[in-house]
């Protein structure tokens, strides 16, 4: 691993906090640093909803199997996705541009020595309905993920998940 990608490499779902709380100013920081992911033709779709209640993200949590420790979290983060605003309203841009965002926001995340993890909320049409009524979201927004950020109670090791066989060069 090339350790000047010790970043990425680093990157890892953390699923365990301590119990300590993620400032406003942290907050608005990785904000700022998914906001900075490229999106189709600069269109920018993405919406965040910051969940601090830990009620609100126990009931969350409770529709997405594996996400438990959203209710642990310090914060959870609902990426989504605003369908009128994607490149030629397209709902394949629309995740694409979101799951940038949520790439750059997992990074920005643990360089900040903050931990996350990722959750799958579309296109489990039962979560986005579930999220979206818990959170008053739109019909023309779509909650695409759930992200639980909290100070890492674990660390997992960095690592790489290369595999040379999934390179094609040239042709298939």
């Amino acid at each position: 691993m090339n350790p000047k990608l010790d970043f990425v490499f680093a990157r890892r779902s953390v699923r365990v906090y301590q119990a300590k709380d993620v400032g406003d100013d942290l907050v608005r920081d990785i904000l700022e640093a998914a906001m900075a992911a490229p999106s189709a033709v600069a269109k920018d779709p993405w919406e965040f909803v910051v969940v601090r209640d830990r009620q609100m993200r126990a009931e969350i949590a409770g529709a997405l199997p594996n996400g438990k420790m959203l209710a642990g979290a310090a914060v959870g983060i609902i990426v989504c996705g605003d369908l009128r605003r994607a490149h030629d309203g397209q709902l394949s841009y629309l995740l694409q541009d979101c799951s940038a965002a949520i790439e750059n926001l997992l990074l920005a995340v643990s360089s900040l020595g903050l931990g996350a993890c990722w959750l799958g909320v579309h296109p489990r049409e039962e979560r986005v309905q579930h999220i979206r009524g818990l959170l008053k979201i739109p019909e023309h927004v779509i909650p695409v993920a759930a992200i639980a950020i909290g100070w890492p109670a674990e660390a997992p090791k960095p690592r790489t998940r290369y595999r040379d066989s999934a390179v094609h060069r040239a042709t298939w």
